[in-house]
């Protein structure tokens, strides 16, 4: 036997191999898909039996020879009907492939044994138009899948560019005689690589099908230990369905049960949908707790065709999501055209299934325990607001108290009051009063935007007035360019500039220079207070403004405080539609920034 030989007896054996595995899957599950795959080739396979029956028994019989020829010629026609089964097909191109079919038909019978070269070449040109149609029409379709999927469905596009190649190739005898010797060698060669790439895209080993899956299912076991920390868990379910489509090489969807409405959620294209018990395809697994396969929904199913919610599938796998003994809800593996699911892929899917299941627990955990430490953090913070609020409290009451005691002692001894006393007990009793304020506007922000009475101010003049009658008011500087006013609520910005001046003068060295800038920028009126303080540390500089946050460099024995005064500046500048800021360096001092709506956007 010689290597063409070899070949030849390969290929045959491949095709025929074909013919019986997609034959027996047709007879198991009789989709349209499935009987078309089977036509393809049974056809095959019958052609290259009697071809070899012919050959070993030196029989010639025209009759065979014309069947042989016909079933041939299907074959384009044939791979149009599985192009149209996973995709789509033009009604005129169907048309047309069934006309040239039954012109060739016709042509065959009525030209005899052996065929004519003209009627030949058309029958050529017939199936080498078509099958290269084919053929093209599988790469969109690859392109757009994934996974193990796209890789079948590159095969099959080989294969059938292939096959219109090998009759083209085998053409070339009628043309060149003197070439029939090296076309013969090559379409042996081209017909056992179409038979192994059509192996490969309709009848994957498993061993090879696995070898695909592997890449993808790392990567998804990859993932999953990071994923749980998502912190939206649409975003969570959405990752793992893209993790289960590339690693099955097919679409995914994951519902999550809801105990308390009876339902099962989908997301489809960024909606919710509930579905009630029997009302989705995967329920069935759901409520047995084992792997559910279909081949085909529409004749299997026919209440729940249409699941997944918004798909209409054919075949599909549905696995229980489960937790011990809990139920979280399902991964449905799902294709909307032809079955492309085995059935061992079932231990595939229940495989992605246990680890969404322990990536949805892992994320119910780890969202309790950040409860949690919520929780705790904000005991903390109350607890330390308490103690700062009760020390802030408690320094302007004693001193209240003792002066109001002096001033009783004077005046049951007779002597004149103090004035000296009575401007302590009024400066004390103002300071108790702004700690009052400053904790009823906290809480008037936690409970949403600010009522604000706006009225046309001149921010600069005002920053001024805080400056005159600040104690430490001589090393403050007021520097205001260009127009300052506009449409703003007078005593919510006396509050913010008064807080902002009180953390320069608390923060820096005693006698330190403060300045307080006011400028128009564009479309917005901003004001910048810097001082020589501390500085704040770089992960401070968005927490600070936060309620009962300060930085992790404050000493609360050295700077007593709330944590309540930045969190009030930023409630009143956003409550007027701008924004708060700061620029700081460590030991160097900061600058906190201020940009509000100039008057026209103030009136918007």
């Amino acid at each position: 036997m010689s290597a063409l030989d070899l070949i030849q007896l390969i290929s045959n054996l491949v095709y025929v191999a074909l013919a019986a595995i997609t034959i027996s899957g047709a007879i198991r599950r009789p989709t349209r898909a499935n009987v078309d795959i089977a036509l393809l080739f049974g056809a095959l396979g019958f052609a290259v039996i009697e071809g070899r029956l012919q050959a070993y028994f030196g029989f010639t019989s025209e009759l065979w020879s014309d069947l042989t020829a016909a079933l041939v010629m299907s074959l384009p026609y044939l791979l149009l009907r599985l192009v149209d089964d996973f995709g789509h097909v033009r009604v005129a191109v169907k048309r047309a492939a069934a006309v040239g079919l039954t012109l060739s038909i016709v042509a065959i019978l009525i030209s005899g044994t052996p065929i004519p070269g003209p009627v030949t070449l058309a029958l050529i040109g017939y199936f080498v138009v078509f099958a290269t149609y084919a053929g093209v029409a599988f790469i969109p379709m690859a392109i757009r899948s994934q996974g193990v999927t796209r890789r079948r469905m590159q095969a099959i596009s080989f294969g059938s560019l292939l096959l219109g190649l090998v009759i083209l190739v085998a053409g070339v005898a009628i043309v060149a005689p003197q070439a029939a010797g090296l076309s013969s060698a090559l379409v042996q060669v081209l017909a056992l690589v179409a038979a192994v790439s059509w192996l490969v895209g309709f009848a994957p080993p498993t061993r090879l099908r696995r070898l695909w899956q592997e890449p993808e299912l790392r990567s998804f076991l990859a993932r999953a230990s990071s994923v749980a920390r998502l912190p939206d868990e649409r975003e969570l379910v959405r990752t793992l369905e893209d993790g289960a489509a590339r690693t099955a090489g097919v679409k995914a969807a994951i519902g999550l049960w809801d105990e308390a409405g009876g339902v099962m959620r989908f997301v489809v294209n960024g909606e919710e949908i509930a579905r009630k018990a029997e009302e989705f395809f995967a329920w069935p697994a759901f409520k047995s707790g084992r792997t559910v396969f279909s081949g085909d929904l529409a004749g299997e199913r026919p209440r729940v065709a249409a699941a997944p919610p918004g798909a209409t599938v054919e075949a599909a796998i549905a696995a229980p999501i489960t937790v011990e003994a809990r139920r979280l809800g399902v991964l449905v593996l799902y294709s909307d055209r032809a079955p492309i699911f085995a059935e061992d892929d079932v231990a595939l899917a229940q495989l992605l299934a246990d680890d969404s299941a322990i990536v949805l627990e892992s994320r119910r955990l780890t969202h309790e325990a950040a409860e949690a430490r919520a929780k705790e953090e904000a005991a903390r913070l109350k607890e330390d607001f308490m103690s700062a609020a009760a020390h802030d409290l408690k320094t302007p009451l004693t001193t209240l108290v003792a002066q109001a005691q002096t001033l009783e002692r004077r005046m049951r001894s007779g002597i004149p009051p103090d004035r000296a006393g009575i401007e302590r007990i009024t400066r004390e009793a103002k300071r108790l009063q702004r700690l009052v304020e400053e904790m009823l506007e906290a809480s008037r922000i936690d409970q949403g935007p600010l009522q604000l009475q706006r009225e046309l101010i001149d921010v600069g003049e005002i920053a001024a007035e805080v400056v005159a009658r600040h104690p430490d008011g001589e090393r403050i500087r007021v520097d205001a360019s260009g127009p300052t006013r506009g449409l703003y609520d007078r005593a919510r910005l006396e509050r913010l500039i008064e807080n902002l001046i009180e953390n320069a003068v608390k923060y820096s060295p005693p006698g330190a220079p403060i300045e307080v800038r006011l400028c128009r920028q564009g479309a917005e009126l901003l004001l910048a207070v810097t001082d020589r303080g501390i500085g704040i540390p770089p992960r401070d500089r968005e927490r600070i403004f936060q309620r009962f946050e300060r930085a992790a460099n404050v000493d609360d024995r050295s700077y007593p405080g709330t944590g309540l005064g930045l969190y009030i500046c930023r409630g009143i500048a956003e409550g007027h539609g701008g924004r708060i800021w700061v620029e700081s360096e460590i030991d160097a001092g900061s600058t906190f920034f201020v940009a509000l709506p100039a008057t026209e956007g103030a009136m918007n």
